[in-house]
């Protein structure tokens, strides 16, 4: 029956030897019941505003490689889409058939010199003899032959020339450099009859342009905000184009948008602008989805805040929780800009200064006592996130 007193009294000693040898048993704080959260301290930056907008990749430039003459497809001498540079061999048509009118027209053009030949010596004589031996008129129509006879000398040099054209359009050559796509005709193929047969496509790569639209409503806001100051506007090249690709991957070249170049569609009301992007590597081909990432301006002063600070009720007003000086939580309604890269720009409701709650926001409450502490962005383990540590946002 004495059992239960003993061990108590065994504990209790127990207990007491552990304190006085520095064990490992804490007690818990007693009256501290605030939560600890992550904060960040807004301050004012310089923010590079700039939109995710789907673009298409389009050739600078395109040629259709056409058949110029009739004949039958003798060679192709070109690798289906290989580089290929201006001026260079594609196709041969037979040329005997243009080889055969050259011929003739040569020999056509020296019968005709022969004769302007002829008429330039009665033309002489009978200058003369004019008035003596000959009368006027029979001098009048020596110097009309004459005439005549140099017209057939141009005539049958313009036949020459036209000729040797067609000879030469037989050479199907490249008009532009650039990749050339697969062959629409094969050897053997009887092109350009009573048409100029499509023989192949020509696309400038290097450089590429990215079609960007845009709503007309978002330039109209941009261009408003520039008018009131609040927004710097960017001039020529300090409006750079990034890309990202189909795939999620970022395209290594940076392009410039191209200013002068837009335009609204009517059936849409979308804003269409054009981006100049190098393509050394050939990596963006023509038709191929990307999304652009188009700095469009510059917001001074800009307060920004974690995209996960901010949240939304059933209305979908957005607000924040911020940290009083007393360490109370305290919710705070504000009106969100453009979201610039994993952050929101905050236009009213935040002031400098302020200390914003960015993680545990379902554990607290408005009126919670709050153990404030500096928060670190995923995979920065050394330095907290604050307004001076990133001084634009992409």
């Amino acid at each position: 029956m004495f059992k239960r007193p003993v061990l108590q009294s065994l504990g209790v000693a127990l207990t007491l030897a552990l304190a006085a040898c520095g064990g490992t048993t804490v007690a818990p704080l007693a009256g501290d019941d605030s939560i600890e959260v992550g904060t960040i301290t807004v301050l004012p930056e310089r923010v590079l505003l700039s939109s995710e907008l789907p673009g298409r990749v389009e050739s600078t430039r395109v040629a259709e490689v056409r058949a110029r003459v009739a004949g039958i497809v003798l060679e192709r001498h070109f690798e289906e889409g290989s580089e290929v540079e201006a001026g260079q061999l594609l196709f041969r048509i037979d040329p005997a058939p243009f080889e055969a009118s050259v011929l003739q027209a040569r020999a056509n053009l020296d019968q005709a010199r022969a004769s302007l030949a002829a008429e330039e010596l009665v033309e002489k004589r009978y200058s003369l003899l004019v008035g003596k031996a000959i009368s006027q008129h029979d001098y009048d129509q020596a110097v009309a032959r004459r005439q005549q006879a140099q017209a057939q000398v141009a005539q049958a040099e313009a036949v020459l020339q036209r000729t040797e054209l067609d000879l030469e359009y037989a050479m199907v050559r490249a008009p532009i450099s650039g990749r050339i796509g697969r062959a629409l005709v094969t050897e053997g193929a009887l092109v350009g009859q009573g048409e100029a047969t499509p023989l192949a496509t020509i696309q400038t790569l290097d450089p590429v342009y990215v079609n960007i639209t845009q709503s007309t409503n978002d330039l109209l806001q941009l261009r408003e905000a520039m008018a009131n100051g609040e927004i710097l506007g960017m001039q020529g090249d300090e409006a750079p184009v990034a890309i990202q690709l189909s795939n999620g991957h970022r395209y290594e070249e940076t392009g410039k948008l191209l200013f002068s170049d837009i335009t609204v569609d009517p059936s849409t009301g979308q804003v269409t602008m054009r981006a100049l992007v190098p393509n050394p590597d050939g990596v963006l081909l023509p038709g191929m989805y990307v999304r652009a990432d188009v700095q469009q301006g510059v917001q001074e002063h800009a307060l920004a805040v974690p995209a996960q600070a901010v949240q939304r009720d059933a209305n979908g007003t957005a607000s924040v929780m911020l940290v009083t000086d007393n360490g109370m939580a305290q919710r705070q309604v504000v009106e969100v800009g453009a979201m610039q890269g994993d952050r929101w720009i905050v236009e009213e409701g935040l002031a400098a200064g302020d200390t914003v709650m960015v993680d545990r926001l379902q554990r607290v409450q408005p009126g919670m006592k709050v153990a404030a502490v500096p928060w670190y962005s995923p995979g920065n383990d050394e330095m907290p996130i604050t307004a001076m540590n990133t001084v634009s946002v992409h």
